[in-house]
């Protein structure tokens, strides 16, 4: 009896975070794991510490994430897990955005997505088998105010998540959205804060919960084929909120948004 091939993974954002804590996850399961991020340096560093296999990656441009899917496939196989982790934001109101963080942080976090949806996932169909994985935010599910570009890019992901799956299921592959809330992560430790008081902001941001966690919650969902997995009592309490009484969220927001104008 010969043994089954270890499941091909992509991971983008793969370097860092929770992409980073997945890839090590997904490795030490005996899947041949990719990590794929912009900082090549990084990159290597990872594959290195891992023992996977690295590719510099910039999920923006739609030629690069193509010619690196066609290349993973051609050497490693069908990729039959792809895991969309690549994310940036900015915090602060937005009259204090420049144009270029808009830009910024809505091509990584909603184009990187569809950029990588649009190359692997037509070989899932084709294949009939398979599963995306898109890490979104509670930003995605609870209009949190001060963080307008990145709310609008995680809105889009769990509408873009939630409409695919529909359309997936028919063609059997899996498609789940990750909505955290704060988790321990480099993107939350140096978090870029576009106001005049940004020191008073960076300053009430907790900590969150230990990547390491949040990874072992994202794995658990995606074994039992979660639509949406929720991680940690922030996000569920927020979702819950916004769900029950989008009135009551509003004025909490407008709330904070006063406090750290005072």
């Amino acid at each position: 009896m010969t043994n089954p091939p270890s499941r091909v993974a992509l991971v983008t954002g793969g370097a860092s975070g929770i992409g980073r804590c997945l890839a090590e996850r997904l490795v030490r399961s005996g899947a041949v794991c990719v990590v794929a991020d912009r900082n090549q340096a990084l990159v290597e560093e990872t594959a290195a510490a891992l023992g996977c296999h690295g590719v510099a990656l910039d999920v923006r441009d739609v030629g690069q994430v193509a010619a690196a899917v066609a290349e993973i496939t051609a050497s490693r196989g069908p990729i039959d897990l792809l895991i969309n982790s690549a994310g940036i934001t900015r915090a602060g109101e937005t009259h204090g955005l420049a144009y270029d963080d808009w830009k910024d942080v809505i091509d990584v976090n909603l184009y990187g997505v569809v950029n990588c949806v649009h190359a692997v996932y037509p070989q899932m169909v084709g294949r009939r088998a398979g599963q995306i994985v898109n890490i979104a935010s509670i930003a995605g599910l609870f209009p949190a105010a001060g963080q307008v570009s990145y709310v609008a890019s995680k809105y889009a992901v769990v509408g873009l998540s939630q409409a695919l799956r529909a359309e997936a299921a028919c063609h059997g592959v899996r498609v789940s959205v990750v909505c955290p809330g704060i988790i321990d992560t480099p993107m939350t430790r140096n978090l870029s804060v576009k106001a005049e008081k940004a020191s008073r902001i960076e300053g009430l941001i907790p900590r969150g919960i230990p990547v390491e966690r949040c990874a072992d919650d994202i794995l658990a969902g995606m074994e039992r084929n979660d639509a949406t997995i929720l991680i940690g009592g922030l996000a569920r309490s927020l979702y819950a909120l916004n769900r029950a009484s989008p009135r009551l969220a509003g004025a909490l927001n407008e709330l904070s948004v006063r406090f750290l104008n005072r």
